[in-house]
């Protein structure tokens, strides 16, 4: 083949290559914005973590089931987004998404070399939820990052609660408030207690190894450290 050919040839490959990556940008951004306006109105019927939970355990051979009712946040007790917003995001009111104060806070507690607080928000964790997959690399970051932002602008923090309430994994095959409220307290979600509450908080961190209702001594130091914050947080307005 002659000089000229190869060229040619090789003109046509980095053509492709460039329409292949184009198409993928715009399906990408086009999907994700799409999905993100869906959820804003629509419920996500299923996500990849309750999917991934589920190969897992078909591939332990263990019970397979998904329990899960998903309900309005007016129909959530009040209790339970301030219990969250104690535990796991004191600032959700105010930051768009990233805690930035609470990334230093806990890059100062790490260079001491004290035990690291995580600093990842509500809306970074329902974006990871709802969205993406159980993974700790910088692909996966970045993706959760891009779409805290679009659930930010586009949702609003009374939308991301009522998502993240009900799709959070809160135990082996349940997820949300309300199967939560059945499972541990046998009570809809609305009648959740200050208390019982703080004890769903206290165990979202791992709730396949810690339970509500049987608290652990640390987890029931936890609850009482999360019922004290929450007279501290601010409330939210909805």
């Amino acid at each position: 083949m002659s000089q000229k050919g190869k060229s040619s040839g090789f003109q046509r490959v980095k053509r492709n290559i460039f329409r292949f990556v184009r198409f993928a940008l715009i399906f990408f951004f086009g999907s994700s914005l799409f999905f993100t306006l869906l959820y804003r109105f629509g419920n996500p019927p299923i996500t990849p973590l309750m999917l991934i939970r589920v190969v897992e355990n078909i591939g332990d051979s263990k019970k397979t089931s998904i329990s899960k009712d998903w309900v309005k946040l007016s129909e959530i007790s009040p209790n339970l987004p301030l219990a969250v917003i104690a535990s796991e995001d004191n600032n959700f009111e105010t930051h768009f998404g990233v805690d930035f104060k609470a990334i230093e806070k806990a890059k100062k507690l790490n260079a001491k070399g004290k035990k690291m607080r995580g600093a990842s928000t509500i809306t970074q964790q329902t974006a990871k939820n709802v969205f993406l997959w159980p993974a700790r690399n910088y692909l996966r970051k970045g993706l959760e990052l891009y779409f805290t932002g679009l659930i930010e602008l586009f949702w609003g923090k009374e939308r991301i609660m009522e998502v993240y309430l009900n799709v959070i994994e809160m135990g082996d095959g349940i997820y949300g408030a309300e199967a939560a409220a059945q499972t541990y307290f046998h009570k809809p979600a609305k009648k959740l207690t200050s208390s019982e509450a703080a004890a769903i908080a206290a165990v979202l961190p791992n709730p396949r190894r810690w339970h509500p209702d049987k608290p652990t001594p640390y987890i029931a130091k936890k609850k009482a450290w999360i019922l004290w914050n929450m007279k501290n947080v601010a409330k939210p307005e909805w």
